[in-house]
């Protein structure tokens, strides 16, 4: 296909392709009011943001099943990370606490009664060191008898330590958390207004529509990384890269996106980090894309991306994830999301006739066909690439 070609596949990327109608949230408000607490449970939320917000969800999830009462999460400073940022400069505090009401108590402080009891010093508290992945069951017959018993216990780390396989009524909470307690605190959801408004006005030709594209080229994801590499264990990068476990390059996305059909004058809004070999490829993928801003000039990703028309995503991870859901969430089960296979394209991409013609506007020379595009509830939401 050539690059500037105009199909009806890419047509219908901008299109809800739903005819059974939209989806319904099923969070549902409690109103039968709740019963007297059985203690106060305390998690440290650690890892990157999108680590963080699973443990907050899955900190509500446990406290309304324990009947617990939910301190603010608090906030692990990682030595990598090296983010000072507590839970009100991320996320509303009130709103979280107000939205939560009628499901889980949700406190800012404990009691001082309580705290008089551990010497004010929570370290003196009771702390689980809880298995990956545990089960609610886990929860009701190891930490809820010494939370009844002691009024107060901690839990840390706490990432990634309830199980995805949980009653429906924990999962209710989770998303009620996800979906509509957690939102962006003040300045964060202003500033996000304003770049939604810039990047529509910017696209005001094409409808004010926008792609926004999350890029994976970090420092690190490049396969054969040394501090990666285990001891007697054999790297080998091109079979890596065929089995589609390596992540797409600036360059690969930009010849896919262009593959597709969309013009160089298409707005891009690219979220990324610090793009490996940033100086030879992150050029390239501009040259396909005239039209492109990105994350560092823009800031906060998630708060813009959610309200783009179309999401590409060219590697896994917890962050594609959250946006995927979020933006099915957001729109009744439409939302356009690319996601590439990359087994096929490392083929494809292999091929000597791709490159840029002689005006330095990339193009793919062999037709990179659209697969079946899918809806959240017919299969027709995500276009599968390769």
């Amino acid at each position: 296909m050539d690059a500037d070609n105009s199909s009806d596949g890419l047509a219908s990327v901008w299109k809800h392709t739903n005819k059974a109608g939209g989806w319904k949230p099923c969070i549902n408000t409690n109103m039968n009011g709740l019963p007297e607490s059985n203690g106060y449970i305390y998690v440290e939320a650690n890892g990157g943001l999108n680590q963080q917000r699973t443990s907050i969800c899955n900190a509500v999830a446990v406290a309304g099943y324990l009947n617990a009462t939910l301190l603010i999460p608090n906030f692990h400073f990682h030595s990598i990370w090296r983010d000072p940022s507590k839970f009100s400069d991320i996320y509303d505090e009130d709103h979280f606490i107000t939205t939560l009401q009628h499901d889980v108590r949700v406190v800012d402080k404990i009691p001082e009664y309580i705290m008089e009891r551990f010497g004010h010093n929570v370290s003196n508290v009771h702390n689980f060191k809880i298995k990956a992945w545990s089960s609610v069951r886990y929860y009701k017959d190891m930490v809820l008898p010494k939370l009844i018993e002691e009024k107060f216990i901690r839990i840390s780390p706490f990432a990634n330590r309830l199980s995805f396989d949980s009653p429906s009524a924990v999962q209710r909470l989770r998303c009620l958390a996800n979906f509509e307690a957690l939102r962006f605190s003040k300045p964060i959801s202003t500033l996000a207004g304003e770049l939604v408004s810039r990047m529509k006005a910017l696209s005001v030709d094409n409808s004010g529509k926008y792609i926004a594209v999350h890029l994976r080229f970090e420092e690190g994801k490049e396969v054969g990384e040394e501090k990666f590499t285990k001891p007697g264990r054999v790297i080998r990068p091109g079979v890596i890269r065929i089995n589609g476990k390596c992540p797409l390059t600036p360059l690969e996305v930009g010849l896919m996106l262009r593959g597709m059909g969309f013009s160089n004058n298409t707005l891009i809004y690219l979220a990324s980090g610090k793009i490996y070999q940033g100086r030879k490829d992150h050029p390239l993928f501009l040259k396909c894309f005239l039209f492109c801003k990105l994350k560092r000039l823009w800031h906060h990703q998630r708060s813009l991306l959610p309200l783009s028309e179309v999401f590409v995503t060219t590697q896994g991870g917890n962050f594609p994830h959250f946006l995927i859901g979020h933006r099915r969430y957001l729109n009744g089960g439409h939302s356009k999301t690319i996601k590439p296979d990359k087994r096929k394209l490392a083929v494809l991409f292999a091929n000597p006739n791709i490159g840029k013609d002689g005006q330095g506007v990339c193009r793919i020379g062999i037709g990179i066909a659209l697969g079946a595009t899918r809806n959240f509830r017919e299969e027709e939401n995500e276009t599968k690439i390769g």
